[in-house]
């Protein structure tokens, strides 16, 4: 971890403020335990079920956060963010709920089912093709500047950052004091938010990142200190296949995070596998990372008690077929 005294992008005095503006309107959503899952992993685990929170995942949080804090001449301008998946449904989202206008860039080639769900809560969706080299956030620029629209990033910005990290201090009221925290990691969004909270509520809580080993980027950057980029990472882990962590969230991550490991993608079906199966929970592959993460047995959690994020269920059930046979 870094102790510079320099100030920190987000405080927990963010998150505790980001969760009086979801209050009543994200689900609190349960914690879930497991003996069967206990006993394989020899820990106490207590699962943050953010697969159940509204629009499938943690997203909303954040996204939410952002849209209510911004000033009533920016909500009749809208708001436009760069997404294929989860961040679109939630911006969407939370634009319908506030009343803000929502634009959603996606890639052409993006699944029909999240284009769908992403017009359903209100959006216009614009194209753009990737294939072509076209930039997503170049895209996002263009629309900001013809519609005077404010950019919603998917999770380089402060307000994302303290509404994701409502999940921890949510899970850590529940739950109690924790020994490990394990927590998906793709640009580090819920990761520094998390950490954030766990950081004050819980402060012997170590904080462990976890991406896919194909997208190994954030713990390349934890371990030099550099930010790292990977370029289209070939993993099932959709949700985390971004290329770099942000100017917001890595300074946070080297602050209070403890450590950043990462998984395979076999690991990543076997854990799926588990919480489908056994604990009756639909995860996506992107949700299942800190669970694996777990069960890799990269840190020694025996006789710990362990906070795991469930981060997101919204899959693509003909291809989880696949990857289960």
């Amino acid at each position: 971890m870094n102790d510079s005294a320099a100030p920190a992008a987000v405080t927990y005095a963010d998150v505790e403020a980001a969760a009086g503006r979801l209050a009543g309107v994200a689900h609190r959503t349960p914690v879930a335990t497991s003996r069967q899952f206990d006993a394989l992993a020899g820990c106490r685990a207590f699962f943050k079920c953010e697969n159940l929170q509204r629009m499938g995942a943690f997203k909303f949080r954040g996204a939410y956060n952002a849209l209510a804090k911004l000033p009533a001449d920016a909500r009749r301008r809208g708001v436009v963010a760069f997404s294929s998946g989860n961040h679109a449904q939630a911006v969407a989202l939370a634009g319908r709920l506030l009343g803000i206008p929502a634009t959603i860039v996606m890639p052409a080639d993006a699944p029909a089912v999240k284009v769908a769900a992403t017009r359903e809560y209100g959006a216009e969706v614009i194209f753009y093709d990737r294939a072509a080299g076209e930039s997503r956030e170049a895209v996002a620029e263009r629309v900001s500047r013809e519609k005077g629209a404010t950019v919603i990033p998917p999770f380089d910005h402060p307000d994302v950052v303290a509404g994701q990290g409502t999940a921890a201090k949510e899970l850590l009221e529940d739950a109690g004091p924790l020994d490990y925290l394990f927590v998906c990691c793709g640009g580090a969004g819920l990761l520094s938010g998390c950490a954030v909270a766990a950081s004050h509520l819980s402060p012997a809580t170590r904080v462990i990142g976890v991406e896919p080993a194909a997208g190994d980027d954030a713990a390349r950057s934890f371990r030099t200190r550099t930010l790292q980029r990977v370029e289209n990472p070939v993993t099932i882990a959709d949700g985390a296949r971004t290329q770099s962590m942000g100017a917001v969230t890595f300074p946070l991550v080297l602050r209070h995070v403890h450590d950043i490991i990462t998984v395979t993608d076999a690991e990543l079906v076997e854990a799926m596998r588990f919480l489908w199966e056994r604990m009756k929970l639909v995860v996506e592959p992107t949700g299942a990372l800190a669970t694996a993460g777990v069960l890799s047995r990269a840190i020694d959690v025996r006789a710990r008690r362990v906070g795991i994020i469930l981060s997101g269920g919204n899959v693509d059930l003909r291809a989880m077929a696949s990857l289960f046979a």
